[in-house]
């Protein structure tokens, strides 16, 4: 299989369950303005959604979004326990969660990296994004990980996402103590490490 992905964007979530699920994949870069692959193909025409992650699997299907991708690839590995098993009330709260911080956060970061949203637009996704954030800080009192006391692709994609807070300035950290202790024992993570360094994010 192969995942496109950009440098720190929502794919970094896959790519980092690649590397806690121990799956061999290639990967290619895609530069999100050109729309050009590394190897120079045309992105629109592997992903006529035009944006990252897309997997393609050896089969030759494409799967796109980052939360079917994340679960599928978590059920490649069970053992892993990046996903609870299918069926089962944990894999639907977990479902849950990567709905939430699919709509309710990414896309709320989504105005901000803009240059022509308005003050008084980029103020409003500033204090929804407080807001939501609010609600994480509740979340992981008392918690390792979002879910609990295991690392799941919830995590990944919510590190990924919570990243992009430093890129356009907006401060989710001095008033957040759990945040910032989560983002450090997330950040922490071998494969997360791996996944960074491989996009060229860390050395």
């Amino acid at each position: 299989m192969k995942l496109y992905f950009a440098p720190g964007a929502c794919s970094l979530s896959p790519h980092i369950v690649l590397h806690e699920a121990g799956i061999a994949a290639e990967t290619e870069k895609v530069d999100l303005a050109s729309k050009k692959t590394a190897s120079g193909a045309d992105f629109a025409s592997i992903n006529p959604k035009g944006y990252v992650p897309a997997l393609q699997l050896d089969d030759g299907t494409l799967l796109t979004e980052g939360p079917a991708i994340v679960q599928y690839l978590a059920d490649q590995r069970p053992a892993s326990k990046l996903a609870p098993e299918n069926g089962t009330l944990p894999r639907y709260q977990l479902q849950s969660l990567l709905n939430f911080i699919s709509t309710e956060i990414h896309k709320s970061y989504s105005p901000l990296f803009r240059p022509t949203t308005v003050p008084e637009a980029r103020q409003v996704a500033i204090d929804n994004l407080q807001k939501r954030y609010d609600t994480v800080e509740e979340m992981l009192a008392n918690r390792q990980y979002i879910t609990g006391e295991q690392f799941t692709v919830a995590d990944a994609y919510l590190f990924t996402v919570t990243n992009w807070s430093r890129v356009v300035k907006v401060d989710l950290f001095s008033t957040r103590p759990n945040l910032v202790a989560y983002m450090e024992r997330v950040g922490g993570r071998p494969a997360v490490q791996s996944a960074m360094r491989a996009e060229g994010l860390i050395k």
